[in-house]
């Protein structure tokens, strides 16, 4: 899978999951549309990546980490309200964010060994 199509899943969930947290709740939070604005960040990045800039794509590994890590919180409370819908949306937009960082890494890395050799 090429890196830039990773992002775009990724940002695509993190839009649709984030909007479905905010706008799915009896009692909403904008901390919830903090996903949402992460991945319309990086949909808007999406274009660099694809074009294989370096800076983007870094920039966009690290919105990426700080989505995961930022999801943690939510998907500890959500387990201790035994909400499933939101430990599943939750889950979901952590899975696909370790996805995308994992295409990222190994793109990474297989560009190092091809301008290496």
């Amino acid at each position: 899978m090429k890196a830039y199509i990773a992002s775009l899943q990724n940002a695509l969930i993190l839009i649709a999951f984030g909007l479905w947290g905010y706008f799915g709740s009896d009692t909403p939070s904008f901390t919830s549309l903090i996903p949402a604005a992460i991945g319309f960040t990086l949909l808007i990045l999406n274009h660099g990546i694809r074009k294989e800039n370096k800076v983007i794509a870094h920039v966009a590994v690290a919105l990426t980490v700080m989505v995961m890590i930022g999801l943690v919180k939510p998907l500890v409370s959500a387990t201790g309200r035994s909400d499933m819908a939101a430990v599943l949306r939750v889950s979901s937009m952590m899975l696909s964010s370790l996805v995308a960082m994992w295409v990222f890494v190994k793109s990474f890395l297989d560009a190092r060994k091809n301008s290496q050799g």
